[in-house]
């Protein structure tokens, strides 16, 4: 059920504490980690705790969590000072989305090129 935590969920459980992250910061509702294979010098992930498996899905279930989703991306180019950055949602397969539950990437701190590889 969507919002529910689902057992074969990787960021599941890395909210629920079973999967170790490099955790930036953390709220009632989201969580920004470090990218594992990061594309820059800042690459983190923000979540919402509740499970939603794309950012369409949770904008529209939850408009609030998906706009404590994007506030938190704010927070974290302001941690990691940076004056411009990217923000990502990979929105299924086709579009590099490997992870089903909704996720930002917060992506900076080097010159970013348009269009993306």
């Amino acid at each position: 059920m969507a919002g529910e935590p689902q057992d074969d969920c990787l960021f599941c459980k890395i909210v629920a504490g079973h999967v170790p992250a490099t955790i930036v910061r953390e709220t009632d509702t989201t969580v920004a980690f470090r990218d594992i294979n990061p594309q820059a010098p800042t690459h983190v992930l923000v979540i919402p705790k509740a499970h939603y498996a794309d950012a369409s899905t949770l904008a529209a279930a939850d408009p609030g969590l998906a706009a404590d989703v994007l506030r938190e991306t704010q927070a974290v180019a302001d941690e990691d000072k940076l004056e411009s950055y990217r923000i990502v949602f990979n929105t299924g397969t086709g579009a590099g989305q490997t992870v089903f539950h909704a996720h930002a990437h917060v992506v900076g701190g080097r010159g970013l090129q348009w269009p993306p590889g």
